[in-house]
């Protein structure tokens, strides 16, 4: 296959994870890292230092418009990166010295877990009452606007645990190149009680901000190729925005449906390989 036919297929395959990837919520990450490892058996140490670059990318871009929204709560998120990022420099270094075999098991039973939790009902918590003793020191508690543009107030609970929750996440964010929002949904929604709104968003700003971390200690050890790189980073991002753009206009419940059975597949033939010593 020359080098061409390998972008193109790459730029096509990378433009199906960001698009599917923005329907769920999980990125485009639980799709990449099989694509790269199982359709072009490329070193899973490098699949992963590729999907952390495109997470960074399309972190940044939906970020920046929930912050001005101000949904996204910088306090709480510039707490918790403390957790995240010293748990993603952990993981990646942890990724240098476990046998590929062993990551790729444990990436396909964090897929698995993602499609699951994608397919949980949300609740929100609106909690204002019985915030804890911590939150209100370091002042986590916040608000977010409803439809009508009124300020919402909520509650933070929890947070020491939710803190050690942050840092297994950054820990498996670094280890596996995945942006583990699932998992950091997880603690600041069910942990927390945050309302799942300012979860989801303040998850999305933090993804980045860990990914970073991560990727530099890969780009150290010359684990993110450019050559991969490029047309995977471009491929999610044009597949996020038209994502972005189904999202608003389109019934998506079936295509939900389909990318997490997808996935579901995918996770488990990263198991089976992982098993086999393919990987």
């Amino acid at each position: 296959m020359s080098l061409l036919t390998f972008t193109l297929i790459l730029l096509a395959g990378a433009l199906l994870a960001g698009l599917l990837g923005s329907l769920t919520g999980l990125g485009g990450g639980v799709v990449i890292i099989p694509l790269l490892t199982i359709g072009f058996h490329i070193d899973i140490r490098y699949a992963i230092g590729t999907s952390l670059v495109a997470v960074i990318a399309t972190s940044s871009g939906s970020a920046a418009a929930y912050v001005k929204e101000g949904f996204s709560n910088i306090r709480i998120a510039m707490f918790l990166e403390v957790a995240t990022t010293s748990g993603a420099i952990v993981g990646a270094i942890l990724a240098s010295y476990l046998p590929t075999y062993f990551i790729a098991i444990l990436a396909g039973i964090v897929i698995l877990y993602s499609a699951l939790i994608s397919l949980k009902k949300k609740q929100d918590h609106l909690d204002v009452d019985q915030s804890s003793k911590l939150a209100r020191i370091l002042k986590l508690n916040g608000d977010f606007p409803d439809e009508h543009g009124r300020k919402i107030p909520y509650a933070v609970h929890h947070v020491a645990g939710g803190y050690g929750m942050m840092m297994f996440a950054g820990i498996i964010s670094g280890l596996l190149g995945l942006g583990s929002g699932s998992l950091k949904v997880v603690a600041m929604d069910n942990i927390m009680h945050i309302p799942f709104k300012v979860s989801t968003t303040t998850s999305n700003f933090m993804i980045g901000v860990t990914a970073a971390a991560s990727a530099s200690v890969y780009l150290t050890r010359g684990y993110i190729d450019p050559v991969l790189s490029m047309p995977v980073v471009l491929g999610v991002l044009v597949g996020s925005m038209i994502g972005a753009r189904i999202l608003m206009k389109a019934t998506t419940s079936w295509l939900r449906i389909l990318f997490i059975v997808v996935i579901t597949v995918l996770g488990l033939e990263m198991i089976y390989n992982g098993v086999l010593h393919k990987i």
